[in-house]
C-alpha cells in the first residue's frame, strides 16, 4: 500500500536550515513536542488542580500614559503573556490576548479567570506588536483584528505566522523573520531570537510555523521577551547573553510546567526561569504565563510561590523578579552601568 503523502506546509516555503527541514521547524539538538499518545496519557492521568472560576488580582485595571520617554521603562501586565512595554516614546504589546478564551472555539477551551489588566479602550497608541508563535494563548486573531482597526500597529512575528494573522486581519501590517533577523523601527531595534518550543493551530499543522523570543534594543537599555520556552539546558539563554551582552529587563514564562514528564521540554518552571535570568544577564525580570488561563496541572498560585523559593535559593531579591499580576504596573529601575542593560 502506498504511503499517504505528508501534509504540505500551508504557512511557509523556504530553504532548509539548522531548524527547518523544508517542511517543518524543529529545535536544534532539542526535544520535539509530545506524541498524541503521550498527550492522552497526561489528559487521562489525573493530577489536575482545580482552579477557581474567578481569581481577582489586587490591582485595578491600569490606565496607561500615552507616552513614556527618556530613560524610563514602564511595564504593565495585561495577563498571561500579554504585557504592555512603554519605552523610548513607543508602546509595544507582547502576545496580546483580550479574548475570554484561548481556543479555536468561543464556547469551549481555557477561559480567563481575571479580566485583562488594561481595558482595551484604555490602551495608549500601540506602535508594535510582538507575536512569538501561533498557539491560541499567544496568537489571538480576534484581538489582532481589534488592534488593527484601532491602532494599526506593526506586527513582528516568526516565519509563517503572517499567513494566519492576515487570514483573520487582512489589513494588518505584518513582517516576519527567521531566528537571527532584526528590524529597525523609530529608533529601536527588534531581534527575533531562538526559543525551545513548538507550534500548531490544529492537528495537521504541527511545527509548520516558527516560534521565537525577541530582543528589543532601545536607548534606555535592552529588553528580552522569551516568548514561550523550555529551559533547554540554558542553551538559548547563553546564546542570547553572548550576542546581546545583557538586559535591563526580561519577560520570562514561569507557568504551565506540570506534569514535568510531559511539559519540561516546552515550558520551563520557576527555578529554570530564575536560572535563565542569571544566564541571560538580566538585571530585572517579570514572570508571565501564569494565573490567567489554566493550561496545565499546577495550582493557580504555585508558580509565584515556587518563584519566591527559587529566588531565595539563588540569592536574588524578590523585587528583582516579580510574578506580575493583571493590572500591575512596574517602573523598572534604571541600571547604572551600560553593560548591565546591554546599551
Amino acid at each position: 500500500m502506498a504511503r499517504k503523502p505528508k501534509t504540505p506546509n500551508p504557512y511557509y516555503q523556504g530553504p532548509e536550515s539548522d531548524h527547518f527541514d523544508g517542511r517543518i521547524f524543529f529545535n536544534p539538538d532539542g526535544t520535539p513536542p509530545g506524541s498524541f499518545s503521550a498527550l492522552l496519557k497526561w489528559q487521562l492521568g489525573g493530577g489536575r488542580s482545580k482552579w477557581p472560576a474567578l481569581w481577582p488580582t489586587p490591582f485595578a485595571q491600569a490606565k496607561p500614559a500615552r507616552k513614556i520617554a527618556g530613560d524610563d521603562l514602564r511595564v504593565t501586565m495585561v495577563g498571561h503573556a500579554s504585557l504592555l512595554i512603554q519605552v523610548a516614546g513607543l508602546n509595544i504589546l507582547t502576545d496580546p490576548v483580550w479574548s475570554e478564551r484561548v481556543s479555536p472555539f468561543t464556547f469551549a477551551g481555557p477561559k480567563r479567570v481575571n479580566p485583562p489588566g488594561i481595558a482595551f479602550e484604555d490602551l495608549p497608541p500601540i506602535h508594535v506588536v510582538l507575536v512569538s508563535h501561533n498557539h491560541y494563548d499567544h496568537l489571538d486573531v480576534a484581538t489582532l483584528k481589534l488592534l488593527q482597526a484601532a491602532h494599526d500597529p506593526l506586527v513582528i512575528t516568526p516565519l509563517g505566522n503572517d499567513i494566519i494573522i492576515r487570514a483573520g486581519a487582512p489589513e494588518m501590517r505584518v513582517v516576519t523573520g527567521d531566528w537571527g533577523d532584526s528590524f529597525e523601527f523609530e529608533g529601536i531595534s527588534i531581534h527575533i531570537e531562538p526559543a525551545h518550543h513548538w507550534s500548531a493551530r490544529g492537528a495537521k499543522d504541527r511545527r509548520m510555523a516558527l516560534w521565537a523570543g525577541f530582543v528589543i534594543g532601545t536607548p534606555a537599555g535592552k529588553i528580552y521577551f522569551a516568548g514561550d520556552t523550555g529551559f533547554h539546558d540554558g542553551i538559548n539563554y547563553r546564546l542570547i547573553a553572548e550576542k546581546h551582552g545583557g538586559f535591563r529587563f526580561a519577560i520570562l514564562p514561569i507557568g504551565a510546567y506540570e506534569p514535568r514528564w510531559f511539559m519540561k521540554p516546552q515550558h520551563q518552571n520557576p527555578d529554570e526561569a530564575v536560572r535563565g535570568m542569571l544566564l541571560a544577564n538580566a538585571a530585572f525580570a517579570a514572570g508571565c504565563h501564569w494565573g490567567t488561563f489554566q493550561l496545565t496541572n499546577e495550582p493557580i498560585d504555585e508558580p509565584r510561590a515556587k518563584l519566591h523559593e527559587a529566588l531565595e535559593t539563588h540569592g536574588i531579591a524578590r523585587e528583582k523578579f516579580r510574578a506580575m499580576l493583571a493590572g500591575e504596573v512596574w517602573d523598572v529601575p534604571l541600571v547604572l552601568t551600560k553593560a548591565d542593560i546591554g546599551a
